[in-house]
């Protein structure tokens, strides 16, 4: 072959080693596992949550997520011309559907007010931060005379219905306003048979989510 075709076998030899050994590279760069949860330290202190910590206002993509989820969400707000604190605990057993129950408290100057309510959310699930939803629902409001009225607490139905807005700030947590008109049934001294009393509460707070299932 002479001494050109064996310069050109030793290069085709060094060639293919040098190939061999870049495969060989490759391969196990490929294979080097990369930890998607990898530590992020927070103030010197190791996340809980890395991908919370890394985003901590990012919101999974595609369709809000409601189904097995638990809500906790406190408020406040006017009914009427007075103030009224919320507290509301939902469950959504699908996601369009949840079962809500409040507890409301009304104070006022001569008399205050607690209500309890057991309601419905529909919601109509959709991408992005903001989620709206229609509620509806039966209660019982107690009032309570203050002690300057010579008068006994009474109980009185009522039936309300709204709609509402939530924007998360991330998957857990979101900003919810709502309005909805009460209807409270009652009587009147001088008249006769039921009375209903239209009220509207117009509250915002904040809406704490749970996932009950993994």
């Amino acid at each position: 072959m002479g001494a050109r075709g064996g310069d050109a076998v030793s290069r085709g030899t060094w060639l293919a080693l040098a190939l061999l050994a870049a495969g060989i590279a490759c391969g196990r760069a490929r294979a080097a596992p990369v930890a998607a949860d990898s530590a992020v330290f927070v103030g010197g202190l190791e996340a809980l949550v890395p991908d919370a910590a890394r985003a901590p206002f990012a919101l999974e993509p595609g369709v809000r997520r409601f189904r097995e989820r638990l809500e906790v969400s406190p408020a406040y707000g006017l009914m009427g011309v007075d103030r009224l604190f919320l507290l509301r605990v939902a469950y959504h057993p699908a996601s369009w559907l949840g079962y809500e129950a409040t507890l409301g408290h009304n104070p006022g100057q001569s008399v205050h007010a607690v209500l309890h309510t057991f309601g419905l959310l529909a919601r109509w699930p959709r991408p992005g931060r903001l989620q709206p939803y229609a509620t509806a629902g039966y209660g019982i409001v107690m009032v309570e005379p203050g002690p300057s009225l010579n008068a006994k607490p009474v109980t009185k139905n009522a039936l309300s219905g709204g709609a509402g807005m939530e924007l998360f700030i991330r998957d857990d947590l979101a900003l919810r306003a709502e309005c909805r008109q009460a209807a409270v049934f009652g009587e009147q001294r001088g008249r006769s048979g039921v009375v209903v009393y239209d009220y509207t509460q117009a509250t915002i707070g904040l809406a704490f989510y749970r996932s009950i299932r993994p």
